[in-house]
């Protein structure tokens, strides 16, 4: 069986390539390899290839920025997919897609579950609730992945912004009312890796089946919570910042606008995806413990 990786470059794309070789051949291609915004591009290599699997860890997360990009972010996060999912039905392949916690309001009390109602709240969450409705509509076998605050040790994210900052602040403000798991890119990529392999790389899946899980570490926090921790085991390790975690302050996303509004709440809940192929989702710490010690310069 071979598979074909689309988008190796980012966080979860890069922790793929390590977790899906054993499953067999993996065609790792970045954006430069494959133009997702061009049809013909993308039936000509699954044309090639005739992959058993898709993964398609190729996303625009630039939520901010998407809000005066709408189009480009639509074009990679609900188009793309779209034609990805196409390819796959031609040829028969399964499609691995991640989406976001960013689908839904973040109003609930409790966590959410797959059945739950979405209504997102950005253009990012948009276009990625989208993307998800497009691949469904296409009717082949497919995967989708919901995530959320994916850390990891490739590419930018909270935890080497929190660093960054350390580094040069004595004093910051982070927000303490939106709540969600940070989850390692590491963590996601082995979950992708052993669902496939339980789901024989999708021989298993009914023709044009399609299976939604939420995929999120265990013990969620608040951002302030989070970056506390970051400091705190950074400087546990030796890591010379002028932030003490002390020193970071508590404050409200009221106090802290942005352009495209969060998910107060982005609590996912695992059990679907934990009872279907007798996992437990970590707990994140371990994970962040282990990127520090690469990370931090020495």
């Amino acid at each position: 069986m071979t598979i074909l990786l689309l988008g190796k470059d980012g966080q979860v794309g890069w922790q793929l390539q390590r977790a899906l070789a054993p499953l067999g051949p993996v065609r790792a291609c970045a954006r430069a390899d494959c133009d997702l915004a061009d049809p013909a591009q993308i039936r000509s290599l699954v044309e090639t290839l005739r992959p058993s699997v898709i993964v398609n860890a190729t996303a625009y997360t630039a939520v901010d920025k998407a809000e005066s990009e709408p189009a480009l972010a639509a074009a990679i996060n609900t188009e793309a997919p779209r034609l990805l999912a196409l390819a796959a039905k031609d040829c028969d392949a399964l499609l691995v897609h991640y989406s976001t916690d960013y689908v839904y309001d973040g109003t609930k009390d409790g966590v959410y579950v797959e059945s739950d109602p979405t209504a997102p709240q950005s253009v990012y969450g948009r276009t990625k609730l989208a993307g998800e409705e497009a691949i469904r509509a296409v009717g082949g076998k497919s995967l989708i992945f919901r995530t959320s605050w994916v850390f990891g040790e490739h590419g930018g994210n909270f935890v080497k912004t929190i660093l960054r900052l350390a580094r040069d602040k004595e004093a910051l403000n982070v927000v303490a009312d939106q709540t969600g798991s940070p989850t390692p890119a590491a963590l996601i990529a082995d979950v992708s890796a052993t669902v496939l392999a339980s789901l024989a790389c999708g021989r298993r899946l009914g023709a044009g089946e399609n299976r939604l899980y939420h995929l999120a570490a265990a013990n969620p926090v608040s951002w302030y919570d989070f970056a506390r921790r970051i400091v705190d085991l950074a400087r546990s390790q030796g890591a010379a910042l002028r932030l003490d975690a002390a020193a970071i302050k508590a404050i409200t996303t009221a106090e802290y606008p942005t352009p495209a509004r969060r998910p107060a709440n982005s609590r996912l809940d695992c059990s679907r995806l934990e009872a279907d192929f007798d996992l437990l989702m970590p707990d994140w710490q371990p994970y962040l413990e282990r990127m520090l010690q690469v990370c931090l310069p020495r």
